[in-house]
């Protein structure tokens, strides 16, 4: 029997953020094996810890159709998971060897109980975007191509998964989108992306965010902490956050339209406007616990 947690990243109450499933020791699954469990569970991604060798730990990520290369919130809800289990505290070291790259994690707690995960996610990658593409993006979102905004950045980015960041203008447009998702995942695959990022101001350095993944079986992602770190870097290269010395930060809201709210924190290293690194953070709970027998 394999233990799983079902685990909410990026909001403390129960019901809300991004579900994810947690699998502390996987080493005996094969990647079928591990395939069947996340398509099992239902959740946007789990997660496997298939190594650990002391501060290091090999994990692997699968959504209900396939493995992916990296996951924000699963991430969270691994490091908060190991924290609770007394496998992980306050100050000692932990990276994660994932398939983007080796990712470090910090534990935060208060008053001595964990209450928040942050990560420090892969360098970032830009990709510019043709200006004719705006048409196709906003039909697929179902508005039109004047609800854009021509001031915030429009571009593919990665900081571990490929998405492309549409701006709107504010986000009573973002809660009434209305996703064609058959066009959403031609357009993913066309332009080589995992999802379509639609993202609208709400503050200086304040957002609000929907994500649409059809081409990796997430129909609307609730939470998505690796397209909010890759979207906090591709503003702040284009002068669009406030910087005090070498610091940037910033918010992201997600899931309210979900009825799942969550939030996402992004604090960024800079040198002019090259951002050096990205970390991204949030809190988590734990959901439920259960067991799995493979091949059932």
């Amino acid at each position: 029997m394999i233990a799983f947690s079902e685990v909410s990243a990026f909001t403390d109450t129960p019901g809300h953020g991004n579900r994810a499933g947690v699998v502390l020791d996987a080493a005996r699954l094969s990647r079928q094996d591990m395939q069947a469990l996340a398509t099992h569970l239902g959740a946007p991604e789990t997660v496997f810890i298939t190594r650990r060798e002391g501060p290091v730990a090999r994990v692997r990520y699968f959504t209900p159709t396939q493995e992916v290369e990296f996951c924000g919130h699963a991430t969270v809800a691994l490091g908060l998971t190991l924290a609770q289990a007394g496998e992980w505290t306050a100050g000692d070291e932990l990276h994660l060897d994932t398939l983007a790259g080796r990712v470090p994690l910090r534990l935060e707690c208060e008053a001595g109980v964990p209450r928040r995960v942050w990560m420090q996610q892969p360098s970032p990658a830009y990709r510019a975007l043709p200006v004719e593409l705006r048409e196709g993006l906003a039909e697929a979102l179902g508005i039109n191509s004047r609800m854009i905004h021509r001031g915030l950045p429009m571009a593919a980015a990665s900081t571990g998964l490929w998405s492309v960041f549409v701006p709107l203008l504010d986000s009573v447009i973002l809660d009434g989108l209305e996703p064609d998702l058959t066009r959403i995942h031609a357009l993913s695959d066309a332009l080589g992306v995992v999802s379509i990022y639609a993202y609208a101001p709400m503050g200086v350095n304040r957002f609000a965010a929907r994500d649409f993944a059809p081409a990796v079986g997430i129909p609307e992602d609730p939470v998505t902490g690796s397209a909010a770190g890759a979207l906090m870097a591709l503003l702040a290269r284009q002068g669009r956050l406030p910087v005090r010395g070498d610091r940037a930060c910033g918010l992201v809201y997600q899931g309210h339209a979900l009825g799942t709210p969550g939030e996402v924190e992004v604090e960024l290293e800079l040198q002019g406007e090259q951002v050096l690194a990205v970390h991204v953070g949030g809190c988590a709970t734990v959901e439920r616990e259960g067991h799995w027998q493979p091949g059932h």
